[in-house]
């Protein structure tokens, strides 16, 4: 049996929470699981360590959860609340002294090849870049022992992706699940589901989107992320349906052993 766990670095939109210059309930809250930094998940699958998209708030997500290991990164699309933590990803190669894999569609792909071009060269003798390689997927792969399934999703007009790695799934900044992925997505023990606001908003899931959705994939249990300030964390929480609850940073979940 190889073992997978999931811990969220952040369950937050792209400013995070507090929002600067804010005082609303939720910014001035005293509670830690109103503090939220951008969206971002860890999964240790067996001995491998793996992240879903890198942050800007990444370096101070990994000293805050002890993360030392990183061997892959899955991102969903190329945002820079998604991406833009990938320098970050230089501590972890120097620690490996080694490479970090990146997956992801070749929409996101291609940005990073454009954009972070330095971090696909070779390493230097002082390791002071990220040194990465850049794979496409578009089925499922093995890392660690595990399967990684990809989930294909729309973001507003960008194909960006979810990932299922045993009966968990990340689905974060989504408007649309097409059909097709409804099937990748069945028999869920574990989902996380985009979230972002009350309001309805072009390219994400509001609040009573992500309740339909919460229902019609029927997981055991749902955990809400990438939220504004505007969703306070005990307000949504008395809003949740069974089965249904708020996300928070440092949210890990019990480890789950997958079948060989």
């Amino acid at each position: 049996m190889t073992s997978v766990q999931w811990t969220v670095l952040g369950c937050g939109s792209s400013g995070g929470t507090p929002a600067i210059g804010c005082n609303c309930p939720t910014c001035s809250s005293g509670d830690a699981r109103n503090v939220r930094t951008r969206c971002s998940a860890y999964v240790r699958i067996g001995e491998q360590g793996l992240l879903i998209d890198t942050s800007p708030d990444l370096r101070q997500q990994a000293l805050r959860e002890g993360i030392t290991r990183v061997d892959a990164v899955l991102y969903s699309h190329p945002h820079a609340d998604h991406l833009n933590g990938i320098d970050d990803l230089r501590a972890f190669c120097y620690v490996k002294r080694g490479p970090i894999t990146l997956y992801g569609n070749d929409f996101t792909l291609d940005n990073i090849r454009r954009r972070f071009d330095y971090a696909l060269a070779p390493p230097s003798p002082v390791w002071d870049k990220p040194v990465l390689l850049t794979e496409t997927v578009s089925a499922p792969f093995s890392i660690g022992g595990g399967t990684v399934t990809p989930i294909p999703l729309r973001h507003g007009a960008w194909p960006c992706l979810g990932w299922r790695i045993g009966n968990t799934a990340w689905l974060t900044d989504v408007s649309e699940i097409p059909d097709s992925s409804i099937a990748l997505l069945q028999g869920l023990d574990t989902l996380f589901l985009d979230c972002l606001r009350p309001e309805p908003y072009p390219s994400h899931l509001h609040l009573e989107a992500s309740l339909h959705w919460a229902q019609r994939l029927a997981a055991r249990q749902t955990w809400l992320i990438h939220m504004t300030h505007q969703l306070e964390y005990h307000a949504l929480t008395a809003q949740c349906p069974a089965g249904v609850s708020v996300a928070y940073d440092g949210l890990q979940l019990p480890a789950e052993n997958l079948e060989d």
